[in-house]
């Protein structure tokens, strides 16, 4: 179909998708390869960018090619090019909102925030930290009133992550959580039966740890020549263009599966845009739809496979001819029950699945504290620490291992912590669909068959881009509404099962 008005809207957007892909170089190139001198120029790189990007977004001619298209019969668009013209106006709207000046701020802020947070984490002190992320709450409560002045201000920063979620929905799923697993987490903790992963303590040299990590990566079908693998503060998923994804991971000589484990993640969110519609690459109805869904990708692939038994089976041979002098006496069923042994820890990226969700708990619930004014800043430390105690039973030694350690706050992300956990229970309903849809899924993990598990993620999540709401999606896949049962009932059988209870 030939519409004089689509075509323009589809150059106007083609444009704002190559300047958003150049912002994600530059984010990515700031955090992989950008020498520290360079943080204040980069700051200001990116804010100019950012007000370029959104003078495009705001356009009145943008404005005007969505007028005129609302004016006519959408009998003869297709189902892409209408997704394109109604997530158009959804952005267009939100972005008309919220002046230049912010946006430059707000962008100029979370470029500064990088670099100060790094060194606060660094340095031990959140007293360096608190001032940035003080001013970042403001202004993201501004931008809250901007968008959606109807809203809960948090709901606001919610939605922009996650849409149509709200704190009605969320807080009951995790105070659901926190009955379930805090006892569960507990009597695991009195066990006196506890699986040996001594074998996993030692030196692992970090070049044999890229080799292991980037053999996995590919096998399960992360394609290099449209992607690459780096090192970061924090590992991410970043890059431009489902021909340009570029995953990050850390490295310590002390510990493989740290690493290992976050390659793997990542792939899960490389493959989901890599894995993207071939049609409107460009255009928003080939976007990924939520950090839900997103995060759904990345634990589906972490933990339903690559925690999973038969992908020890599998690659135990491999592990142990990479590593032989500490995996000697080692089986594939106790790198298994090593791998996944449940054990409070300070750090979110390390923690285990049983632990994970308090800690994203936690985060959610001093974020609602931090935007209904119950929290302040300043008392940050002392509130992380007592919630540590109170959920996990152990209380961070210092900030770093604290307060400071993850970088969202410092690029204003606040709200995205819930999509973990979301995407933890999105996973586990998925994984029960693909088991009754294709048959004998764990001999094709056992045997390294991860193909067909790619193409039906690809067909049912990756390749739906934004043609349906988070809602509707997990609907049409599973023939239900999200339902934390199949994650909770998930982890009450594995960890049972692990420790023997």
């Amino acid at each position: 179909m030939t519409n004089k008005n689509y075509q323009q809207l589809v150059e106007k957007l083609s444009e704002i998708s190559y300047l958003n892909g150049v912002m994600s170089t530059l984010g990515w190139d700031q955090e992989v390869v950008m020498p520290m001198g360079a943080s204040e120029a980069r700051a200001q790189q990116i804010s100019a960018l950012a007000g370029v990007i959104h003078e495009r977004t705001t356009d009145l001619r943008l404005g005007d090619c969505l007028a005129a298209l609302e004016t006519e019969d959408l009998d003869g668009f297709n189902a892409l090019q209408i997704c394109n013209i109604r997530e158009a106006r959804r952005k267009y709207d939100l972005e008309t909102k919220i002046s230049k000046k912010l946006v430059k701020e707000m962008a100029e802020l979370s470029s500064q925030g990088h670099t100060v947070w790094v060194a606060a984490r660094q340095d031990n002190k959140f007293s360096d930290f608190a001032p940035l992320l003080k001013r970042f709450i403001k202004l993201k409560k501004e931008w809250a009133q901007c968008v959606f002045p109807d809203m809960e201000q948090y709901d606001a920063n919610i939605d922009n992550f996650e849409r149509g979620t709200t704190m009605a929905e969320i807080t009951p799923i995790f105070e659901r959580l926190k009955m379930e697993l805090i006892p569960l987490i507990q009597s695991i903790q009195d066990r006196q039966y506890q699986p040996d992963s001594s074998f996993l303590q030692g030196t692992f040299p970090v070049g044999k740890q890229e080799a292991l990590a980037r053999k996995i990566s590919k096998d399960i079908g992360f394609r290099f020549d449209c992607g690459r693998m780096d090192v970061s503060v924090h590992p991410f998923c970043g890059g431009s263009h489902p021909t340009d994804v570029r995953i990050t991971t850390r490295y310590k000589d002390s510990d493989f599966i740290e690493s290992l484990y976050a390659v793997i993640h990542e792939t899960g969110h490389g493959l989901y845009e890599q894995g993207r519609m071939l049609e409107e690459r460009d255009l928003p109805a080939s976007e990924s739809l939520t950090m839900g869904i997103h995060e759904s990708q990345s634990l589906f692939w972490e933990r339903m496979i690559a925690q999973s038994k038969n992908f020890c089976v599998h690659y135990f041979e491999t592990i142990q001819a990479t590593f032989p002098d500490n995996l000697q006496g080692a089986t594939a069923d106790s790198l298994y029950r090593a791998i996944n042994t449940c054990k409070p820890d300070f750090i979110r990226v390390e923690a285990d699945e049983l632990t994970y969700p308090l800690h994203i708990i936690l985060r959610y619930e001093i974020e609602k504290g931090l935007f209904d004014d119950s929290i302040a800043v300043d008392d940050l430390p002392e509130v992380w620490n007592d919630m540590m105690m109170k959920y996990l039973g152990i209380k961070p030694p210092t900030d770093t291992l604290g307060v400071l350690q993850d970088s969202h706050w410092s690029s204003g992300a606040f709200g995205y912590f819930p999509s973990y956990t979301l995407g933890a229970i999105y996973a586990c309903q998925f994984y029960k669909t693909m088991t009754n849809e294709l048959p004998d899924v764990e001999n094709k993990i056992e045997t390294g068959n991860f193909a067909p598990i790619k193409t039906w993620l690809n067909e049912k999540i990756h390749r739906q881009g934004s043609l349906y709401t988070p809602q509707d999606l997990v609907h049409r896949i599973t023939g239900e509404s999200l339902n934390p049962d199949y994650f909770i009932d998930y982890l009450k059988r594995k960890y049972s099962a692990i420790y023997q209870l």
